[in-house]
């Protein structure tokens, strides 16, 4: 089986893409595995940018395998796109998700903005064992509930609800969430694209 790398330190996001990818005959590994390694600063303007910094600093330790870096956020109508690529770090460098859920909220009553609607980004950027890059992308639309709602997931997903559903993605569960999400999405672009050609390249 062809190994995978994937550029997080997200527990979270590495749980999703293991359940994203497990009807592919791919290996997953972390970038925690990896005995010694610095994760370059997310200082891209765009969530492309962040995924490509991701994508090239973990390749430059793991050059001859499959490589993905990927970005991702929450993309608010009514804050003027933010928090966006500051997504993880809205309350600060080290927030915890409950702490960027809570300024979330407490912008949106601040600015009395006028629509709830919103997006999830995703952005992968895989970069083959010959340094081909490729990009993908998956969204998905919603609107902010006025209040945190269900304990599954992790992120903003107590406060995003789906167009057409009622119940946030938390209360939705991961199943669901894994169906339709963003990040499905983009990987499921990846895997048509790409799957012929990862599984014909073995790891050397």
């Amino acid at each position: 089986m062809q190994d995978l790398w994937v550029a997080t330190g997200n527990q979270g996001k590495m749980n999703e893409f293991r359940m994203l990818f497990n009807r592919a005959p791919l290996v997953l590994h972390a970038q925690s595995e990896l005995p010694v390694f610095s994760p370059r600063p997310e200082n891209g303007e765009t969530f492309e940018a962040n995924a490509r910094i991701k994508a090239r600093t973990l390749r430059s330790v793991c050059d001859r395998n499959w490589v993905i870096g990927e970005d991702s956020g929450l993309v608010v109508d009514g804050l003027a796109g933010l928090p966006g690529v500051h997504s993880a770090r809205y309350a600060g460098p080290k927030a915890a998700d409950s702490e960027n859920v809570a300024k979330l909220l407490k912008m949106m009553q601040l600015r009395a903005v006028p629509t709830r609607k919103a997006r999830f980004v995703s952005v992968i950027v895989c970069v083959a064992p010959g340094g081909v890059e490729r990009t993908f992308a998956g969204e998905l639309e919603g609107e902010i509930a006025k209040a945190a709602r269900g304990q599954a997931g992790f992120g903003y997903d107590c406060v995003f609800v789906p167009t057409g559903e009622t119940q946030t993605l938390s209360e939705l569960g991961l199943a669901w969430k894994n169906r339709v999400s963003h990040r499905a999405r983009a990987v499921d672009g990846l895997l048509r694209a790409l799957l012929p050609e990862m599984t014909a390249s073995p790891t050397t």
